[in-house]
């Protein structure tokens, strides 16, 4: 039959079969030497054997007491380990970490990620998911451990870290005709085509939404899926396109683009690092959240906080 077995009444048998001798083990515990008679008691009905008997002034373990001696070493060893957390260490860290967020992400920020993952922690696996707004309520049951996503407000019931803020502006090629354009009028944004980037999440809603409360509306003239699948026909053709300003800074450091405040009012950008509660205290996720962090802060792409038009 199952036993329930209290915990303090093991370690009493360790020190008494270490020790042998009832008081020196009642020292040893800090217990009072009738308390560890007690325990003694307790131990010989446990088992069903004496487990230490008297022969002269000394008390000698029965075969049974070795025995559970030579269990116990390596039982205690074992609890011990348990409950020891050792210090979190990436070299030899070998789980998967997946992290979530945009295609311009994967590819400016990413790289320096990996490159932290490659030098730090080499055994460790790191997977990239493509961001979308419908995933943060799967964050508690999805294998996502972190993500970078969008929004005005910090994130409800998750974890986070503000990574930036910046504004939405209009990007075009350099020869489009309103690139001379010091600034912009609605009629310029409803005369020429736009291109929307459907892919990782909202980028311009913000822009529809002020156009609406005027009655009008954009032409959308191309659907991509991501930033970098925008750029060549923005380079080709004379079309628009409205997505945050770190982005349209970094594009147009690489193409002949060039970009313009827009003509109607739009809330910020606010991006946050978002994670489930059930990480938070983890080590290794700490340690990967460190890395994500600078990487999304420190590189030459990444978002920044003080961000001016």
């Amino acid at each position: 039959m199952a036993k329930h077995v209290n915990l303090n009444l093991m370690r009493s048998l360790q020190v008494l079969l270490e020790e042998r001798h009832v008081s020196h083990a009642a020292e040893k515990l800090h217990i009072t030497q009738s308390a560890a008679s007690r325990h003694l008691s307790q131990l010989r009905q446990l088992f069903d054997d004496p487990l230490l008997v008297r022969d002269g002034n000394t008390l000698l373990p029965t075969p049974k007491a070795l025995q559970l001696q030579a269990k116990l070493e390596n039982w205690f060893l074992g609890l011990d380990d348990l409950l020891f957390d050792a210090a979190f260490d990436p070299l030899r860290w070998q789980e998967e970490f997946v992290l979530s967020s945009s295609d311009y992400v994967a590819q400016y920020i990413l790289p320096h990620i990996i490159d932290a993952f490659a030098e730090q922690a080499p055994s460790a696996t790191l997977s990239y998911r493509l961001w979308n707004p419908q995933l943060i309520d799967e964050l508690a049951t999805s294998d996502i451990h972190l993500a970078s996503s969008m929004s005005q407000e910090k994130p409800q019931g998750l974890c986070s870290e503000q990574i930036g803020e910046d504004f939405p502006v209009c990007i075009m090629g350099a020869q489009h005709p309103l690139a001379s354009k010091d600034q912009l009028t609605v009629e310029d944004l409803l005369q020429y085509g736009h291109i929307k980037v459907i892919g990782g999440g909202d980028k311009d809603s913000y822009v529809d939404t002020a156009l609406r409360e005027l009655g009008q509306q954009r032409r959308v003239v191309l659907n991509v899926p991501f930033f970098y699948a925008a750029t060549p026909p923005l380079c080709k053709h004379n079309l628009l396109m409205v997505t945050p300003e770190h982005i349209a800074r970094n594009f147009a450091r690489q193409f002949p683009l060039v970009y313009k405040p827009l003509p109607v009012k739009t809330p910020c950008y606010r991006y946050w690092l978002i994670w489930h509660e059930r990480y938070d205290q983890t080590p290794s996720h700490q340690w990967a959240r460190s890395v994500v962090l600078n990487a999304m802060t420190q590189s030459e792409y990444s978002i920044g906080y003080d961000l001016k038009l």
